[in-house]
């Protein structure tokens, strides 16, 4: 009988990452930047490609892993808004997307605070909005991507399992991990959103704006 654990491996193996994501993952990986896993980088791919994806948010460049996935998934002709703090990551990053075909124009990445660029971006100009850096940051995220998706949006939130953690009764939490449970439960008692907490990369919560 296979175990949790195996049957996790078995789904993390499923696809293999072409040599441009392998890169940006080794180089994510050396610079401390932990990259999405490949099967929640796959799952980026579906539910971009599922609803047509051409304006893309994405907070938390790192070296270009998960921007990898959205664009693959996206429409030909998408672009990709990805925030970073890191000038030298997202650097890394636009070698990254430019070396494996993805022309300028399809790339739109901002040096900056996540919580100080989302406000200056359009409302409800997207398509698609996915968060993945500062856990103490969420409860921010969540309301400006309910502010800038379209009806029919979809807002994915990563790691929010915080490696089991959120999943416990909350003693001796740290303001990350408060954070992340506070931000879950407001996806799921918002009448806006239709919303589901999915097993992979640490946790994906995923919603559609209604």
């Amino acid at each position: 009988m296979t175990t949790p654990a195996g049957a996790a491996a078995y789904a993390e193996g499923y696809l293999v990452e072409d040599e441009a994501v392998g890169q940006a993952r080794a180089d994510g990986d050396a610079a401390g930047a932990q990259p999405i896993s490949p099967a929640g980088g796959a799952t980026l791919s579906v539910l971009a490609a599922t609803i047509a994806a051409r304006a893309v948010v994405e907070v938390g460049t790192g070296a270009g892993v998960s921007g990898h996935y959205l664009l693959r998934g996206m429409a030909t002709d998408g672009v990709l808004t990805t925030i970073d703090v890191d000038p030298e990551l997202q650097r890394v990053a636009r070698r990254s997307f430019l070396g494996a075909g993805y022309g300028p124009s399809r790339l739109r990445l901002i040096n900056g605070m996540a919580l100080d660029v989302l406000p200056r971006l359009t409302d409800g100009g997207y398509d698609l909005v996915v968060a993945d850096a500062v856990p103490g940051e969420y409860p921010g995220y969540l309301a400006e991507a309910i502010r800038l998706l379209r009806p029919g949006g979809v807002l994915v939130l990563e790691g929010v399992l915080d490696g089991g953690r959120v999943a416990g009764d909350g003693a001796g939490d740290g303001p990350g991990t408060a954070a992340l449970r506070e931000t879950a439960g407001l996806v799921r008692d918002d009448e806006r959103l239709l919303s589901a907490l999915l097993p992979v990369s640490d946790g994906m919560l995923c919603a559609v704006r209604r």
